[in-house]
């Protein structure tokens, strides 16, 4: 059995800002979220039950290996025995929520089993390989989200091969803040990815997201990261009205009065976090307290005050 230290924590990820539009090389920011983690571990009750996932996991890489497919050098041996003797991945990250599970087990995997020793050094070398390993989960991936977990790292994407990791900037701490809202209910992320791709083949969406959306997000970003709380309380509700408009079939249904109310409000913004679809939503408020009773009936968790 592997010696390896199973206590190596792996967190989830938040989307900030870029989810949909980055497709379009918009820019995107994204996050660490130690809320929830996963690790490697062995079965303490010393079965060896075959873990379905890594099994099914462990035979597509076979196939990459075999077909010479497989961009790096991964220790196949080692990860099929310990797959025999109870190997699991240990994990609090909700599955369908949009917040990495499968980012974080493919980091798991490649840290305990990639055979190369200065493959760190380059961050576009590495999404590339996550956005391999990742594809088995979703049918397509970015390797973003195994990349934030790997490096447990904000990620600053600028366009295409432009990332890199970036510091987050205090906020002195107010009475408004960006909080998640729990929906409850999970989601797959390869349907609705595909829907978007499907939408975009249409030239007047294709041009909304280019013309509108990319800007909106950018500087969504950019007031963020510049500490503009004025402007991203402003650009914020843009990306939740043309969100609202525009990408509805990616809001839970339960969810599109909510949203609009916050709108019409003026109290609250939402936005998807991820794919949407179910998961969390991601909100924005001047007055957290006061949108914690107008939202009592839903859990919100606040990601950070200003």
């Amino acid at each position: 059995m592997s010696n390896y230290q199973i206590e190596k924590k792996f967190f989830s990820k938040i989307i900030l800002f870029g989810e949909y539009s980055v497709i379009q090389n918009s820019m995107a920011l994204l996050i660490p979220y130690s809320l929830f983690e996963g690790r490697l571990s062995f079965r303490r009750d010393n079965t060896s039950v075959i873990d379905s996932e890594l099994k099914a996991f462990s035979l597509y890489l076979k196939q990459l290996i075999n077909t010479n497919q497989l961009n790096f050098q991964f220790d196949l041996t080692s990860f099929e025995f310990d797959i025999s003797h109870g190997l699991y991945f240990d994990s609090t990250i909700p599955q369908g929520y949009g917040v990495g599970s499968s980012g974080a087990l493919v980091a798991a995997i490649f840290d305990r089993y990639h055979q190369e020793i200065n493959l760190d050094q380059d961050i576009n070398n590495l999404k590339n390989i996550f956005s391999q390993l990742e594809s088995h989960f979703h049918g397509a991936s970015s390797g973003v989200d195994p990349l934030i977990s790997y490096l447990n790292s904000p990620i600053l994407i600028k366009g295409k091969n432009k990332l890199g990791p970036v510091s987050i900037p205090n906020f002195s701490k107010g009475k408004g803040g960006i909080f998640l809202l729990n929906t409850k209910r999970s989601r797959k992320t390869e349907p609705l990815v595909n829907l978007f791709l499907e939408k975009s083949r249409n030239e007047h969406f294709y041009n909304l997201c280019e013309d509108v959306l990319k800007p909106i997000t950018n500087h969504c970003i950019d007031n963020f990261l510049t500490v503009n709380i004025d402007l991203l309380l402003k650009n914020f509700k843009l990306l939740s009205a043309f969100q609202h408009e525009h990408f509805s079939p990616m809001i839970p249904k339960l969810y599109r009065e909510l949203w609009a109310q916050g709108l019409s409000s003026n109290e609250y913004s939402l936005k998807l976090c991820g794919a949407g679809g179910g998961g969390f939503l991601m909100g924005i408020t001047h007055d957290f307290q006061k949108i914690k009773n107008v939202l009592q009936n839903h859990e919100l968790r606040l990601l950070l005050s200003f």
